[in-house]
C-alpha cells in the first residue's frame, strides 16, 4: 500500500491506460444494451397479442415488385370467428416508399432507418398518441410521426408526396402522432385503410398482416393455437413475444456486428496497455532493487515480495477499472448524443447499465493489469539480499535473451510462412485462415524479438535522424540503447496500432485502385442510376430515365429469384440477372466459352465459370429454371462468363423478355439499377437531362463513371477513417506508454542527469536529449509497425485477387505521413518528462541515491 501511494504519479498514466480500455469496453456494452432496450420497448408495444401474416419462405425469396406480400381480406373475417378473439383488424405496412415534402426533400432518415407507410389502426394506439390534429380521413390526408415533423419542420396542412410502386400521390398533413416510447429514427406516415391498400398494395381488400386482441383470460399461446387450427399452415401466426423476438433478431444482427467490432478495438487497446503496465512495473522494480534486497535481508520471502508487487497491480487495476466503468457510462451517453445528432434517436431515459457491464469491466481491467505485472513481480521475487549492497538494477539474464531471440525468430518465421501460404491459396476461406494465423504469429514474433531488433534499428534511425544534433543526439541514442528490452516493449505498443493502420491503408487503396481499373476496362455505360437507400427503381422513375433526351440507349437491370437445376440434377436457389441486350455493351464481360450477346436471345442464358465447372456444363446444355411465383423454363446455356472480375462476379444473365414469358406481370421485379449511354458528343447534355428527369425522385442518384469512382473512394475512405478513429484509442495508450517510460527513466537517471548538468549540459540540451530519445523510440515502433502492416496488407490483397481485385497499391503518402507523424508523437510524449528533467536541482540530483 505504501509503495502504491508513494508512486502515485508514476501509476497515474498506467491507471489512465486501464481507464481508457475499460471505458471503451463498458461504453460499448452500455451503448448496445441501451439500443437493445430501445428496440425491445418499441417492439413490445407495437406487437399485437397475436399477429397473422403471409407465410414467408426465406429459402426462396419473392420478387421485389415494390409491393409488400399481402393476404386477402377474407382471412380477417375468418379469424374474427375464432373463439378467444376479442377483436381483429387488418393492417397495411410498407417500407418500400419514399416520402418528400413540398420542397422535394426526402423525409427518410440518413442513418439507414426505414421510412414506413401504413394504415392507422387501433393497434397503433398502443405505441402512439395523436398529439395534434386528427387521424387521416380519405385519400387526401396523411398523419406523420412527431419526430419526423420536428426534424423537417412540418405542420398541419403541409403537403407530402408519397412515391410507391403503384405511382405518386399527394396528401395534406391532418395529424401528428407522438411515440409513447423512443422511436430510434424511422420516418412513419399513416393513411386511412382504403388509401393504404390502393396506393401501397395496388389493390383493395388485402392486408399485409392482421392484429388480433385476445379475450380476457385467453393467453397468447392458446389463441395462436386456435387461430392456426382455423387457418391451416398457409399463414404465419405469431404471439406478441414471437413477433417482438423476430423483430429483435432482425435488428440484433446489425447491433452484434457493431458491438463485437467495437469490443475488438477495445481488445487492441488492452493489448497495448499490457506493454505500458509491464514497462511501468519493470522499471519500478528495477528502481527499488536495494529496497527489495533489504526486505529479503530482514526476512521477507520471495513469495511475499512477489505478492507485494501483485497487490500493487490489483490496486492499480481496481482503481483504473472503477474509473473506467464510470467513464464507459459517460462514453455511452456521448455516443447516444452523437447518434441523435445524425438522426438515430436514443433517449437517456432508456440508458441501460446491466450488472454484468461493471462486473466485466472490473474483472477484465484487474485481470489484465495483474497479468501484465506478473513477470515484473517474479523478477522482484528473485532479488537477492546481496542486492541491497549494490547500487545497480536487477542483473539481466543472458540465457533469457537467447531464448527470447530464438523464440521470436521462430514465431516470426512461422508467421511469415503462414502469410506465404495465404498468398498462394486459391480459395478465400483457407486463405483467410492462413492470413489470420500469419498476422497473429508475426505480431507475437515481432513483440518477442523487439528488444533484439531495437539495437540495430535504433542505430540506423539514429544515424539518419540523431547525428544531426551532435553530442546531444549521440547521448539520446545511447539512452535508447541502454535498455533494449524497455525500448522494445515501448516501441511494440506503438507498433501494434500502426501495423493495423498500415494494413488497412494498403487494403483500402488496393481495393479502390483495383475497382477503378476494373471499371475502366469493363464498364461501357456513361451513366448509372441507382437508389441511395438500396430501394428498387419505381416504374415512374424508370420512365423518367427513358424519356431523358440525348441518350443512345437505356438498360434495365433487375434480380429474379429462381431455383435452377443443372443437367446433372443438382438444384440450388439462385437469383438471376435479367437485363436488356444492351447490357452486353454497358458491361464488357469476358467469356470462357460462347458469346455473351447470345445469352440475351430467346430462352437463353449464361452461367458463371465456377458453376459450369462444378456441374460439368458446356455451351448448348439446357438448364431447368423455376421462376418463383411463375412457371418453369428450359433455357439453353449460350455463354460461360469468367469469374476473373470484381463486377457482377458469379452473375448469370438472361433477357428481360425471357422473364416476362414465365412470370406474371404482377410478379415482375422492379429495376435494381439502370444504365444509360449518351449519344456521341452529348455526354454533358445527357448527364444534365438525366438529373433533371430524376429531380422529383430524390431517393435516386445519377452518376457518371467519375462520380461512381469518387463515391467508391469516399465510401472506403469513410470506413477507413472510422477504423482509424477507433484505433486512435490504442495509439493514445501507446503514447501514454512512451510518456511513462520516459518519466520513470528520468527518475531512474536522476544522479546521472545531475552529473551531466554539473559538467556543463544546459537545461535546453537536457530537454532536447530526452525529446530525441522519445522520437527515436517512436520511430522505432513506427518502422516495425508500418513494415509489418504493409506485409499483412500485401498478403490480404493477394486474397482480393480471388474477388477480381488485381491491383496492389501501397499508399505511400499515408505511410510517410504516419511515419513523420510518429516523430511528432514522440516529441509530444516527451514534453512533460523533459520539462521535469530540466527543472531538477543540480546538487539535489547529485546527492540522490
Amino acid at each position: 500500500m505504501r509503495n502504491f501511494f508513494a508512486h502515485k504519479g508514476r501509476m497515474a498514466l498506467s491507471a489512465v491506460a486501464v481507464l481508457l480500455s475499460v471505458a471503451f469496453v463498458c461504453g460499448t456494452l452500455v451503448f448496445t444494451d441501451t439500443m437493445n432496450t430501445t428496440f425491445d420497448k418499441l417492439f413490445a408495444v407495437t406487437s399485437a397479442d397475436v399477429t397473422v401474416g403471409p407465410r414467408s419462405d426465406k429459402d426462396r425469396p419473392q420478387s421485389d415488385t415494390g409491393r409488400p406480400v399481402s393476404l386477402p381480406a377474407s382471412v380477417l373475417a375468418k379469424v374474427r370467428g375464432v373463439d378467444g378473439v376479442k377483436s381483429a383488424e387488418g393492417g397495411v405496412s410498407s417500407e418500400k416508399v419514399t416520402v418528400v415534402d413540398a420542397h422535394n426533400t426526402n423525409m427518410g432518415s440518413d442513418t439507414g432507418a426505414p421510412t414506413i407507410a401504413g394504415n392507422w389502426t387501433h393497434n397503433d394506439l398502443r405505441s402512439m398518441d395523436i398529439t395534434s390534429g386528427h387521424a387521416p380521413k380519405g385519400p387526401s390526408q396523411v398523419m406523420v410521426d412527431a419526430d419526423t415533423a420536428n426534424k423537417h419542420h412540418l405542420k398541419l396542412g403541409d403537403t407530402l408526396r408519397t412515391v410507391t410502386a403503384t405511382g405518386d400521390f399527394k396528401a395534406r398533413i391532418s395529424g401528428i402522432a407522438t411515440f409513447k416510447v423512443t422511436n430510434p429514427g424511422a420516418a412513419i406516415v399513416y393513411f386511412d385503410t382504403p388509401t393504404a391498400q390502393r396506393e401501397l398494395l395496388g389493390a383493395t381488400g388485402r392486408f399485409t398482416h392482421l392484429d388480433l386482441v385476445a379475450d380476457a383470460g385467453v393467453g397468447d399461446d392458446r389463441l395462436k393455437k386456435d387461430v392456426s387450427s382455423a387457418l391451416g399452415s398457409s399463414f404465419s401466426v405469431q404471439t406478441q413475444k414471437e413477433t417482438a423476438d423476430q423483430n429483435r433478431k432482425d435488428v440484433g444482427s446489425f447491433l452484434d456486428v457493431m458491438k463485437y467490432a467495437m469490443l475488438g478495438f477495445a481488445g487492441i487497446a488492452f493489448l497495448v496497455g499490457i506493454f505500458l503496465i509491464l514497462n511501468t512495473f519493470s522499471m519500478l522494480v528495477a528502481q527499488r532493487t536495494r529496497e527489495l534486497g533489504l526486505m529479503r535481508a530482514i526476512g521477507s520471502s520471495r513469495g511475499q515480495v512477489n505478492r507485494s508487487v501483485l497487490v500493487e497491480a490489483v490496486l492499480l487495476g481496481v482503481f483504473g477499472s472503477v474509473l473506467g466503468v464510470a467513464g464507459g457510462v459517460g462514453l455511452a451517453v456521448g455516443l447516444m448524443k452523437v447518434m441523435s445528432s445524425v438522426g438515430m434517436e436514443l433517449s437517456t431515459d432508456d440508458l441501460t447499465v446491466r450488472w454484468t457491464t461493471p462486473a466485466a469491466g472490473l474483472l477484465l481491467g484487474t485481470v489484465v493489469t495483474v497479468l501484465a505485472a506478473y513477470l515484473p513481480a517474479r523478477r522482484a521475487g528473485r532479488v537477492s539480499p546481496m542486492a541491497a549492497l549494490r547500487d545497480s538494477g536487477i542483473a539481466s539474464d543472458g540465457r533469457a535473451g537467447v531464448v527470447r531471440g530464438v523464440l521470436g525468430a521462430v514465431l516470426s518465421g512461422a508467421g511469415g510462412a503462414a502469410l506465404y501460404m495465404a498468398a498462394g491459396e486459391d480459395k478465400a476461406a483457407q486463405g483467410s485462415a492462413w492470413l489470420g494465423l500469419g498476422v497473429v504469429l508475426s505480431l507475437i514474433g515481432f513483440v518477442v524479438i523487439g528488444p533484439l531488433l531495437a539495437g540495430a534499428v535504433v542505430r540506423v534511425i539514429s544515424a539518419v535522424v540523431l547525428r544531426l544534433f551532435g553530442p546531444v543526439g549521440r547521448m539520446a541514442e545511447r539512452n535508447a540503447l541502454r535498455n533494449p528490452r524497455r525500448t522494445g516493449a515501448t516501441g511494440a505498443a506503438l507498433m501494434i496500432g500502426l501495423a493495423l493502420v498500415a494494413c488497412l491503408s494498403v487494403v483500402g487503396s488496393s481495393m479502390v485502385a483495383s475497382a477503378t481499373e476494373e471499371l475502366d476496362k469493363s464498364v461501357g455505360a456513361d451513366f448509372i442510376v441507382q437508389s441511395s437507400t438500396g430501394q428498387t427503381i419505381v416504374a415512374q422513375a424508370a420512365k423518367a430515365v427513358e424519356s431523358a433526351p440525348g441518350l443512345a440507349h437505356v438498360t434495365h437491370y433487375l434480380d429474379v429469384p429462381t431455383r435452377i437445376t443443372a443437367p446433372n440434377g443438382a438444384s440450388e436457389n439462385q437469383t438471376l440477372v435479367a437485363a436488356d441486350p444492351t447490357y452486353a455493351q454497358d458491361l464488357r464481360r469476358k467469356t470462357t466459352e460462347g458469346d455473351l450477346g447470345a445469352a440475351y436471345g430467346k430462352d437463353a442464358m449464361s452461367v458463371d465459370a465456377d458453376y459450369a465447372t462444378r456441374n460439368h456444363i458446356k455451351v448448348g446444355d439446357r438448364i431447368t429454371v423455376a421462376f418463383v411465383g411463375g412457371s418453369t423454363a428450359r433455357l439453353k446455356v449460350a455463354a460461360i462468363t469468367s469469374d476473373d472480375t470484381s463486377v457482377d462476379q458469379g452473375a448469370r444473365y438472361l433477357n428481360i423478355s425471357t422473364v416476362r414469358q414465365y412470370l406474371p406481370a404482377d410478379r415482375m421485379p422492379q429495376d435494381m439499377i439502370m444504365f444509360a449511354a449518351a449519344k456521341d458528343g452529348q455526354e454533358k447534355q445527357a448527364y444534365a437531362a438525366l438529373k433533371r428527369a430524376l429531380a422529383p425522385y430524390p431517393q435516386y442518384k445519377v452518376q457518371n463513371q467519375t462520380d461512381f469512382k469518387q463515391e467508391l473512394k469516399d465510401q472506403i475512405g469513410q470506413l477507413l477513417n472510422l477504423v482509424y478513429a477507433l484505433l486512435a484509442l490504442a495509439i493514445i495508450v501507446a503514447v501514454l506508454g512512451v510518456v511513462n517510460t520516459l518519466a520513470l527513466s528520468v527518475v531512474e537517471r536522476t544522479r546521472e542527469i545531475g552529473l551531466m548538468r554539473a559538467i556543463g549540459l544546459s537545461r535546453r540540451q537536457l530537454r532536447r536529449m530526452i525529446r530525441l530519445e522519445s522520437v527515436v523510440i517512436a520511430l522505432f515502433g513506427a518502422l516495425l509497425g508500418l513494415g509489418l502492416g504493409m506485409g499483412w496488407g500485401a498478403t490480404a490483397q493477394k486474397l482480393l485477387v480471388l474477388q477480381g481485385l488485381h491491383t496492389l497499391e501501397i499508399p505511400w503518402p499515408t505511410i510517410i505521413t504516419v511515419f513523420i507523424g510518429s516523430a511528432f508523437v514522440g516529441l509530444f510524449a516527451a514534453l512533460i518528462p523533459a520539462f521535469r528533467a530540466g527543472r531538477m536541482n543540480v546538487l539535489g540530483a547529485i546527492a540522490t541515491e
